[in-house]
């Protein structure tokens, strides 16, 4: 599937006369919208560590969106968008005493667990709250797997919500996360077909859930893989078997079930950009023998694009002619990479050039493309001296009420 950059992000892009980090709220908008419609009456929460941008989180929020947030900076984050605390949820599962009592404080009632620890600091620090248990899933398909350092086991997930209800909480939901950038279909099936075991199990105890969350996951269209592939993620595929499954687990209860979801890259990625510029095109024999061409750019893994080694991102160089076709004399093939002195600092680890301009010179601008996810947070205070990317938001036009949306969403 090809991705469009909309003309309000290439009029934006074209105007800037200086790096930028540059967001279309109109498209990330519309990518909203073109999500609860696939799946009606979904709760969104948007995963703010994806684009942790003030312009960004109030236009969501206006469109009904709430937040999934991982500590207390990020929740009053989200608060100061106006979405009200019964629409952010705490759903880091690695959380603190303090920072327990810092988001009871700020008024989050929802919290995500995976450990009987947890589950007791909770109950000590924010006493009557909600809880959903996170299941570990094994992130196959995805390109970030995830699948280690969070979720437990279906047996343990039984025990950990037993032990919510005995400790005065209120066992509230299950959740998953499939895997960052999940490009099968089967991730999903299998996550759901894993909640369901549990759901009945937990049913027959007498616990009775009120929803369940299939966290983030679900992926941006217009990356290219470490060879310059375009990824192609079968996304109309993995929201049928979402909407599907979501249906199924419903016929498991006899209460009703709502659905929460956690998207992030896949709201936001496709819809932002990085006007960067040429810092060298060189030449250098490599130590294998081989001549090779490098490009480096202002911006690499450490000042907005950390996610380098496993996706490619698009490249338009704007003052230079596209390339008429692949084998266009006017392109060569040249490694990519940041300007920093970190060797990691290069598209897919250095090993998978891209083709570009011959004539390209120093202070050529870049267009960097969907690379609105993840820009914004992975990025160091000034390695090497390079600051973060300033950024830019496109309005577009004003916003009108979503569709179907309330203040549940």
């Amino acid at each position: 599937m090809t991705v469009q950059t909309s003309p309000r992000l290439t009029a934006a892009l074209t105007a800037v006369p200086a790096d930028r980090l540059v967001y279309d709220l109109a498209g990330i908008e519309a990518q909203y919208d073109r999500l609860i419609a696939e799946l009606p009456g979904v709760r969104v929460r948007f995963a703010l560590k994806a684009c942790p941008v003030d312009e960004v989180l109030h236009r969501l929020a206006a469109r009904g969106a709430g937040f999934d947030a991982a500590g207390p900076a990020e929740i009053a984050q989200a608060l100061a968008t106006g979405a009200g605390p019964d629409r952010v949820h705490y759903g880091n599962t690695v959380k603190s005493d303090a920072d327990i009592a810092e988001a009871h404080r700020l008024g989050i009632r929802t919290f995500a667990t995976d450990s009987l620890q947890d589950v007791a600091a909770i109950a000590e620090h924010a006493p009557g709250a909600r809880v959903f248990c996170r299941l570990a899933t094994s992130g196959e398909g995805a390109l970030w797997g995830l699948n280690r350092k969070f979720g437990c086991s279906a047996d343990d997930a039984v025990r950990v919500l037993t032990a919510a209800r005995a400790a005065g909480l209120t066992p509230a939901g299950l959740s998953v996360h499939v895997g960052s950038q999940q490009m099968t279909g089967e991730g999903w099936q299998q996550a759901v077909d894993l909640i369901a075991g549990v759901l009945v199990r937990l049913d027959g105890l007498g616990i009775a859930l009120d929803h369940v969350n299939l966290g983030g996951g679900l992926p941006a269209l217009g990356y290219l893989d470490r060879h310059g592939e375009p990824l192609d993620p079968p996304l109309d595929k993995i929201l049928t078997i979402v909407r599907e499954g979501v249906e199924h687990l419903r016929t498991l209860t006899a209460h009703p079930l709502d659905l929460v979801m956690e998207p992030g890259r896949h709201l936001v990625a496709d819809h932002g950009a990085v006007r960067a510029h040429v810092y060298r095109l060189t030449r250098r024999r490599q130590p294998d023998g081989a001549d090779a061409h490098w490009l480096y750019l202002s911006c690499g893994k450490f000042n907005g694009l950390y996610e380098m080694d496993q996706v490619i991102h698009r490249l338009v160089f704007p003052t230079h002619p596209a390339p008429h076709g692949p084998d266009d004399p006017a392109y060569l093939p040249a490694v990519v990479a940041g300007p920093t002195c970190d060797s990691d600092d290069a598209y897919g680890g250095g090993t998978h050039p891209v083709r570009v301009p011959r004539d390209l010179a120093s202070g050529d601008p870049v267009w960097i493309l969907s690379a609105g996810a993840y820009a914004a947070s992975y990025t160091t205070q000034g390695f090497n001296g390079i600051r973060p990317l300033p950024h830019l938001c496109v309005p577009g036009p004003a916003p009108a009420p979503a569709p179907g949306s309330d203040e549940r969403h």
